[in-house]
């Protein structure tokens, strides 16, 4: 009987010893994972004047949207990853600052904003919690540039309607976040992205304005480990 016991006792000890194994494979140097979510990118606007003849002091201003945001990442070991941050685009509505601050809708503007991350992510690859940093590029890709009836009456009143133009620029992106193990596969994931980016519109009157986004993005999502 003690040494049926002790058999059973060491094949349960095996048994356990095989699990911790998997569930620590399941996150470690290897792994492919997949993460869907919501992401809400708020510029952080400091934006330059209208070159003349605008009125000095013309500004903009450009407010949040939120988007679904898809997420592949591999890890190369078992505390560094590759990320690579996918969605739809995003429509940003320009509005009037500075000396014109209160005059409305100027336009909006779609930006698609893909971001690749290298991250190293703290704790053992079986962790419950695993908090991670990241450094990376962001490829900010502007589209369906629309200027409103209001643009026009600022920069050529009387004029046919103005339109305009944003430079696609490549800025540097951080990264802050963590992600929630509910089992071997399954993860909630939460993360900030901060984005150093500045770029130019140009406006069909010939006028150009310098504008500095920096974007904040705040995103959460359930991911899975392939």
């Amino acid at each position: 009987m003690k040494n049926r016991l002790n058999t059973a006792v060491r094949v349960l000890a095996a048994a356990a010893a095989m699990a911790m194994a998997t569930g620590a494979s399941a996150q470690s140097a290897g792994t492919w994972t997949a993460k869907v979510g919501i992401n809400k990118i708020t510029p952080h606007v400091d934006s330059g004047d209208i070159s003349a003849p605008a009125l000095p002091g013309t500004k903009a201003d450009v407010k949040s949207d939120t988007k679904p945001i898809l997420t592949f990442a591999y890890m190369v070991t078992d505390n560094i990853s590759a990320e690579l941050d996918l969605g739809v685009p995003y429509k940003h509505e320009l509005v009037g600052d500075g000396a014109i601050k209160g005059t409305g809708k100027l336009g909006t503007a779609e930006v698609l904003p893909p971001t690749a991350f290298i991250q190293y992510r703290f704790f053992q690859p079986n962790a419950m919690i695993r908090p991670y940093v990241g450094a990376g590029i962001t490829y900010a890709y502007f589209q369906k540039e629309t200027g409103s009836g209001q643009m026009t009456a600022l920069l050529d009143p009387g004029g046919s309607p103005v339109t305009y133009r944003m430079k696609n620029k490549i800025a540097a992106s951080l990264q802050i976040g963590s992600t929630l193990a509910f089992n071997e596969r399954w993860f909630a994931d939460v993360a900030v992205v901060k984005t150093f980016l500045k770029t130019k519109a140009t406006f069909s009157t010939g006028q150009t304005q310098d504008i500095k986004l920096d974007p904040i993005a705040l995103s959460v999502g359930i991911g899975y480990k392939f």
